[in-house]
């Protein structure tokens, strides 16, 4: 809730940042970092703390994933008239392909809508993007699982969904000291959505640019603790004993069949 309040100002300020790691000036990279480090510490917002919810989540969802898998191809004797409907075995997959493809409509939604639910930010860049295509890409490795991962897995989709759509609710939010989700600013001119591979393209340049900056950076330190150790050593771009205008001296080339030029 208190990053969602400050998270432009803290994407304003990793903007100035990024910017002033590929400028050529050291101390405007570290005059960048000390206001992001001094606006967090000062408002008390760390982005780090949204990755401890899905920290403790993920262990506790694959050891569910893999106990069931493991009870499945056991097999356990209640799996085989456990189900429900046309799927009745859940150590079996299930024949329609209804609950992978239920799995996969309702992991998208979860994604798509817990990512609105914190903060309406135009430029979300291309995480987000890759999210969207997740479930599709993992649908053809996980169709043949049995339905009791599938039931336990949509169980726990639809959880998340009405927690999900709760919290959309302003007056639940405020209700439970939420912050409210937070829209573009009036004046802020729209971002136009790039594709993934743009996005990708345009990370790799600026990780390029950070690169050749910091490289940059540590040949001027390197030069300067040279200078300090003693006079730097001359370096010439071309041969300083050979005389201007001349060329490298190439070997003579003789003729392949010297006899045609005695006999004429």
């Amino acid at each position: 809730p208190r990053l969602s309040r400050h998270l432009p100002q803290l994407q304003r300020l990793s903007q100035r940042l990024a910017e002033a790691r590929r400028g050529p000036d050291p101390n405007q990279a570290a005059v960048a970092y000390a206001e992001l480090a001094s606006y967090q510490r000062r408002h008390n917002v760390n982005p780090l703390r949204g990755f401890l919810v899905p920290l403790v989540q993920t262990p506790l969802f694959v050891s569910f994933f893999l106990a069931l898998q493991g009870m499945a191809a056991a097999p356990v004797p209640g799996f085989f008239q456990g189900g429900l409907g046309w799927f009745p075995n859940l150590a079996a997959p299930d024949p329609f392909y209804v609950l992978p493809l239920l799995v996969t409509a309702s992991t998208w939604l979860v994604l798509e809508l817990g990512a609105e639910t914190g903060v309406a930010s135009p430029g979300a860049g291309p995480v987000r993007q890759i999210l969207r295509l997740l479930p599709l890409f993992f649908l053809p490795f996980i169709i043949h699982f049995p339905t009791a991962v599938f039931t336990y897995w949509l169980t726990s989709n639809s959880f998340s969904l009405l927690q999900t759509g709760l919290l959309r609710v302003p007056a639940l939010r405020a209700r439970l000291g939420v912050a409210p989700v937070q829209a573009p600013p009036p004046g802020a001119a729209p971002q136009r959505k790039a594709g993934i591979l743009r996005q990708l393209r345009k990370e790799w340049r600026e990780a390029q640019a950070t690169h050749e900056a910091e490289q940059r950076q540590w040949r001027l330190k390197n030069h300067l603790q040279l200078a300090a150790k003693g006079p730097l050593r001359q370096t010439f771009a071309q041969n300083p004993l050979s005389s201007p205008g001349t060329t490298p001296a190439t070997p003579s080339q003789t003729p392949k069949r010297p006899w045609k030029e005695t006999l004429g």
